[in-house]
């Protein structure tokens, strides 16, 4: 059975949300648009650090992913994530890497974690391809301003609190 109408998760202008391909946004605004001869309620996001900004019908929303920054106990079981061991697979970089980029855009922060983890390289350890570095930063800078929104600190700040986990 398809449900016609707005989602079961309420979202209210003004309040952070995580778009699953494009990270942390803020809802700018719900307004009603006249589309192609029907009204449709839309959910405007704004990605700023993108210069970006989405419209979400808001019947679509729960479908594509659009939900709420996570919970305090979701983060931190995906700080914990970052304190284990990386997990390497022994396959191709291809297919490892689409892997990763699967989880990032899935936007589960504990996923994201675990990508973070896997490509994380200390200072004194072997240099990273250029995909994987890409691959690794586009990871943590999802992640950081995920864990920037939940604990109401800086990007930076957040960055900079993953990596001291991770140094560890």
């Amino acid at each position: 059975m398809i449900k016609k109408g707005s989602s079961s998760i309420a979202f209210n202008s003004g309040e952070f949300v995580v778009y699953p391909a494009h990270g942390v946004g803020k809802i700018a605004d719900i307004a009603k648009q006249k589309i192609a001869g029907s009204e449709l309620e839309l959910i405007v996001v704004n990605f700023d650090k993108d210069k970006m900004t989405l419209r979400i019908p808001m019947a679509k929303a729960e479908n594509i992913g659009l939900r709420k920054i996570s919970s305090a106990d979701t983060m931190n079981d995906a700080l914990s994530v970052l304190k284990g061991k990386a997990k390497v697979k022994k396959i191709m970089w291809s297919r490892r890497a689409q892997e990763y980029e699967n989880k990032i855009n899935s936007g589960n922060p504990v996923a994201i974690a675990e990508v973070v983890r896997d490509l994380y390289r200390s200072e004194n350890l072997a240099e990273q391809s250029y995909s994987e570095r890409q691959i690794y930063e586009q990871a943590l800078d999802r992640l950081a301003n995920e864990v920037a929104v939940c604990e109401n600190i800086s990007s930076a700040d957040a960055t900079k609190k993953l990596l001291d986990i991770l140094a560890k």
